[in-house]
């Protein structure tokens, strides 16, 4: 009997320790369980948020496209807005209609297929409520728009062919922008790779870096000569740099490539090439223009350099040119007639803009009587040739957004577009692209001699016949030349 308690004893012993077991393995389980379930749900949260990032990211760009093909649309129809209002333009600019700066007012005028606040600002412009209107606007989104004309800019891919002609001109409106006396110290100091640039090392240089001479010469850029100068080795220095490059020789592709040119200090480039970067309208000079300045959209800096260019006026005998004060006073009184205006375009033409420089026309009293005295030019005809009243390439801004919460989704396009060429909204792009095939070939057909072949070169006509004209089809919107996303 004794036997069987005490071993009843230690049974009850040993099922003493044993207790709480039980309780430990369900903990553990519980807390296995709680951490797999958590990362679960970490995992599941990333990848709804990173689903969502990427929903909004896509109606961001694709806000930011609609922003740019709604602005080629406008300025396709730009045209037909002039022809509307032609005869009340025709009075005040004696039967010579410019072109309309639409561009300019692209946030309002397309603000009813924006968001609610563009859907406002187009309802105060145009009187009209649209929220009766289907399909119009963004719901959560929306695009911010921006167009700035680049033939308002002076164009230094003229020089990509390498005339003589080309290279003369570009210098003297690169000298003349550079002219001013308050600008000696930027040329007075070595720049950060080491190099000495003054004004015509420079100016050479941007020569040099575009026009398609292989030569080893550097431009001399002397904006009194017609001819282009050489002046020693241009390539040695390029490729004395701790990470040696070579000249491009042709056109740029993109406005940052003038980063590589020698001489494009930060101070230079903040001063005489892009100002404000958050304002594309005060830049000076583009790689994407047509090769002459309109002068009704032309920022002050940009006519100043036209103006005060070696080839159209004398300098010493022009105050505005070497006087700070006189150059203020002319850049003071266009910004101040621009901002009068409210953008309307000044000039119905070259001839009106050289009048009114030489205090004549319309104009010329309203730029004297705020101080500018009146310009001696060297040739009228030969300033002319450099300026237009029409811009033909543009700069489309568009920047698309979408509000989700506190998070904020933002992606940005810059589409520079082409309209040379580019026929009228409206008109049948089939009849027009085979009328341009079959004179392709008679073309073709008349060069090789063989004229009877014509008719049947062009019936048998096609795209395969064609490649590069069935890319490059014509269209109201323009040709897209450059396109970036960010």
């Amino acid at each position: 009997m004794s036997g069987s308690l005490r071993l009843r004893r230690v049974k009850r012993r040993a099922l003493g320790r044993e207790r709480g077991v039980a309780l430990i393995l369900v903990l553990g389980a519980l807390t296995i369980l709680t951490v797999m379930l958590t990362e679960s749900q970490d995992e599941s949260s990333a990848d709804f948020a990173a689903a969502l990032a990427t929903r909004d990211q896509l109606v961001a760009e694709y806000a930011a496209k609609s922003g740019v093909n709604l602005s080629r649309l406008l300025i396709a129809a730009e045209p037909t807005i002039r022809k509307a209002i032609g005869p009340i333009l025709g009075l005040l600019f004696g039967g010579t209609v410019p072109q309309l700066p639409v561009w300019d007012h692209a946030p309002r005028v397309l603000g009813a297929f924006n968001d609610k606040d563009g859907a406002a600002e187009f309802a105060t412009l145009s009187g009209l409520d649209t929220a009766s209107g289907q399909n119009l606007g963004f719901d959560g989104a929306g695009f911010d728009i921006d167009i700035v004309d680049e033939d308002s800019k002076i164009d230094v891919n003229s020089v990509a062919a390498a005339s003589s002609f080309a290279k003369a001109r570009l210098g003297a409106q690169l000298a003349g922008l550079m002219a001013g006396p308050q600008y000696d110290p930027l040329f007075s100091n070595h720049d950060s790779d080491g190099a000495y640039s003054d004004r015509i090392t420079t100016c050479g240089a941007i020569l040099d870096f575009i026009d398609s001479d292989q030569d080893d010469d550097r431009s001399f850029c002397d904006p009194t000569s017609t001819t282009a100068q050489q002046a020693g080795a241009e390539d040695g220095f390029y490729q004395s740099l701790k990470q040696p490059y070579e000249r491009k020789n042709a056109a740029l592709d993109s406005f940052e490539e003038l980063h590589r040119v020698r001489g494009m200090s930060e101070d230079f480039w903040s001063t005489f090439v892009d100002p404000d970067p958050d304002d594309p309208r005060k830049r000076t000079l583009t790689v994407w223009g047509q090769g002459t300045v309109n002068v009704n959209t032309a920022n002050p800096q940009t006519l100043y350099a036209l103006v005060c260019s070696p080839a159209n006026v004398d300098v010493m005998n022009t105050p505005m040119c070497h006087d700070p004060t006189a150059a203020g006073t002319f850049l003071g009184a266009f910004a101040m007639v621009r901002a009068f205006t409210r953008g309307a375009p000044l000039f119905g033409s070259p001839d009106l803009f050289v009048s009114s420089m030489q205090g004549k026309g319309l104009f010329g009293p309203v730029l004297a009587a705020l101080g500018m005295q009146p310009v001696a030019f060297k040739s009228n005809n030969q300033l002319k040739q450099q300026m237009s009243t029409e811009s033909k390439v543009f700069s489309i801004y568009a920047t698309g957004h979408v509000n989700s919460g506190s998070r904020k989704t933002r992606i940005k396009i810059h589409a520079v577009v082409d309209f040379r060429g580019a026929p009228a909204p409206g008109v049948n792009m089939a009849a027009l692209q085979t009328a341009a095939a079959a004179q392709a070939a008679i073309s073709q057909a008349t060069g090789a001699g063989a004229l009877s072949s014509a008719p049947t070169a062009a019936g048998a006509l096609g795209s395969a016949a064609l490649p590069i004209t069935a890319v490059m089809k014509p269209s109201p919107g323009g040709n897209i030349v450059y396109f970036r996303m960010d």
